[in-house]
């Protein structure tokens, strides 16, 4: 079977579209005629080359977006979730063996958690966001009383929407099932899309002269947060995780503001920001504030930072040979860690396998939920 990506399926399907439009052309004055059979043929003609141009078009998008890398991608058939591979700076790797399935949870509050739709705004930033924060069961639970817990900050792609990470990504059910299993901390997730702007795309930046986005969700955000909820206001209790452009925003929380994000997942994040008609000019003319932003640029300018990262990708991935680079261009103190799909693209299904051992790998550096202090 030809590849989903392959330029000869991409000829084959343009080739068809062409004759099918010229067959339609050709034959159209045949189909006329009163009753049924001409009226399916006619519409049997219209809708087939509508078909095939679309496929032909389709295909284009395709291949040159990276949404599905192969005809099991495509088909929802790669279910295995991904295996995390820790780095040391020289390449060396130490592989975990154990891979986990996604299950759900109860319906039970003390069981499954609660979800709540809020509006977060940031003092510093002068900008405010609307996001879904996930309270874990332990959260409702007397054990638990009064303790302060850890917080994942979690981003969309852009365009995209908080909803997604809930109806498609499916992360507070991950996350619970994670819980159950402890390999991850009762955690609160904060899910949100990375714009904060209307519909521009500011790639998580503080713009000059423009929206202070980095400093929302670095600054702003975390103090919200512990100040409104029962969560830990240490660094050491917080981690951000994203996909696509989401993913590239929370590896420059990390590396940029450490003391922000100490733990940063990216999946099939990319590592500097683009400039195009969605996102207008996010440098002011400065090349300083554009290498500052390029992670790669970063990791072989700048001292390490002492920050854990995960990066997520597959063989068939646009984002794999940068994160090969970034793999080995890393440094300490920065820790390192890779997941790396035998097939996967840039889409939802992929990073529904990537998310269970996401967590895992979260859950690992996370501090546990505190005891409230004594009176």
């Amino acid at each position: 079977m030809p590849s989903l990506t392959g330029l000869p399926l991409q000829i084959i399907a343009a080739l068809v579209a062409v004759a099918a439009f010229v067959a339609t052309m050709k034959y159209w004055p045949r189909l006329g005629g009163q009753g049924v059979k001409p009226l399916l043929a006619r519409l049997g003609a219209f809708f087939g080359t509508q078909l095939a141009v679309l496929a032909a078009l389709g295909l284009v998008a395709n291949s040159y977006f990276g949404f599905y890398s192969t005809w099991s991608d495509l088909l929802g058939l790669d279910g295995t979730p991904g295996t995390v591979v820790d780095h040391q700076p020289g390449g060396q790797a130490v592989q975990l063996k154990e891979q986990h399935a996604l299950y759900g949870g109860s319906k039970a509050e003390q069981r499954s958690g609660m979800l709540q739709q809020v509006e977060i705004s940031g003092a510093r930033s002068r900008m405010t966001g609307q996001a879904y924060v996930y309270l874990p069961p332990q959260y409702f639970q007397a054990g638990y009383d009064g303790s302060r817990f850890p917080m994942a900050l979690v981003l969309s792609g852009y365009p995209g929407s908080a909803e997604k990470l809930i109806s498609l990504l499916k992360y507070p059910a991950s996350a619970l099932a994670a819980i159950e299993a402890k390999k991850l901390p009762p955690t609160v997730l904060v899910m949100m899309q990375p714009t904060l702007s209307g519909n521009r795309d500011t790639e998580c930046m503080d713009i000059p002269d423009g929206p202070q986005v980095e400093t929302f969700f670095t600054e702003d955000l975390p103090q919200a947060m512990a100040s409104t909820y029962r969560i830990t206001d240490q660094p050491s209790a917080r981690a951000a995780i994203g996909n696509s452009t989401g993913g590239y925003c929370a590896l420059k929380f990390a590396l940029r503001k450490p003391e922000s994000y100490p733990a940063a997942a990216s999946l099939s994040g990319y590592y500097t920001a683009p400039l195009d008609p969605t996102t207008g000019d996010l440098f002011g003319g400065s090349q300083d504030l554009k290498q500052e932003n390029d992670l790669l640029w970063r990791m072989e300018n700048k001292p390490g930072a002492p920050v854990s990262l995960l990066l997520a990708t597959s063989y068939n991935e646009q984002n794999y040979e940068a994160t090969q680079q970034l793999v080995g261009a890393f440094r300490a103190p920065t820790q390192l860690s890779t997941i790396t799909l035998d097939t996967g693209g840039h889409n939802f299904h992929t990073w529904t396998r990537e998310i269970p051992p996401a967590l895992e790998w979260m859950g690992k550096r996370l501090t546990p939920p505190q005891p409230a202090p004594a009176a």
